[in-house]
């Protein structure tokens, strides 16, 4: 696959998505399938690839593949279980993980691009069963418990959303006075923040500037990684 070096993202990727929101059908988008491949993909691709390389230098190993269903959301719905049956979403969503495997068993670096708005995020959005009970654990361990605690902490120090706190009670088998009681609630761990569109979207500056958020919450990314390493396949 070839790329070239990332130059930014144009007002074209987002007059896309702002017409793609009020025409989402097939013909339409058929239609304009050349400014999609011109001014979202191509670029997409060229991000993936710059970002994965910078990231190297936080997370070495990290997964950063310029391909659909890869670093790269398909644009595609699936609408199979769903109300809206508008095909296609009015966003471009890249992923870069971190560690061997299924993509959505590891946490990783996120990256949300709407009309309106860019997200960064970092994470593991959804426990998989095997999985919540090695975070339950690992959140109540000696070493990892106070280590998750303290990159909460300096997450929502840094002004991130920290998320995924979907339960009410304390999970049986588990100290409900435990002092990370509260993380015990999560379905999932994630931080991130919105960002209105910054004029460095437009310019090859996106890297250092999406670089300098991910590195200031990647002690996350890095305890969800001791967590996989240390308890993930013990009792799945």
């Amino acid at each position: 696959m070839t790329t070239s070096p990332f130059n930014g993202f144009s007002k074209d990727t987002i007059s896309f998505f702002v017409e793609l929101a009020a025409n989402n059908n097939k013909t339409w988008f058929t239609e304009h399938k050349p400014v999609f491949e011109n001014y979202v993909m191509a670029p997409a691709r060229d991000f993936v690839v710059a970002m994965g390389e910078r990231l190297q230098e936080i997370s070495p190993g990290v997964n950063a593949d310029p391909r659909v269903n890869k670093s790269i959301f398909r644009i595609y719905r699936d609408t199979r279980f769903s109300k809206d049956k508008t095909p296609y979403k009015t966003n471009l969503g890249l992923w870069f993980w971190v560690g061997e495997g299924a993509k959505f068993e590891n946490p990783g670096y996120y990256f949300h691009l709407d009309p309106d708005n860019l997200m960064l995020g970092v994470g593991l959005y959804s426990f998989a069963k095997p999985i919540i009970k090695a975070y339950r654990d690992a959140a109540v361990d000696p070493t990892l418990g106070p280590a998750l605690a303290q990159a909460v902490t300096d997450a929502a120090g840094h002004g991130y959303n920290v998320g995924n706190k979907t339960y009410k009670r304390v999970p049986r088998g588990y100290d409900p006075e435990h002092e990370n009681a509260e993380l015990l609630l999560h379905s999932g761990l994630t931080a991130g923040i919105e960002l209105g569109l910054p004029e460095q979207l437009y310019s090859e500056a996106l890297v250092d500037f999406c670089f300098a958020h991910y590195q200031k919450l990647s002690p996350m990314v890095k305890w969800l990684q001791a967590m996989n390493e240390k308890f993930v396949g013990k009792d799945s």
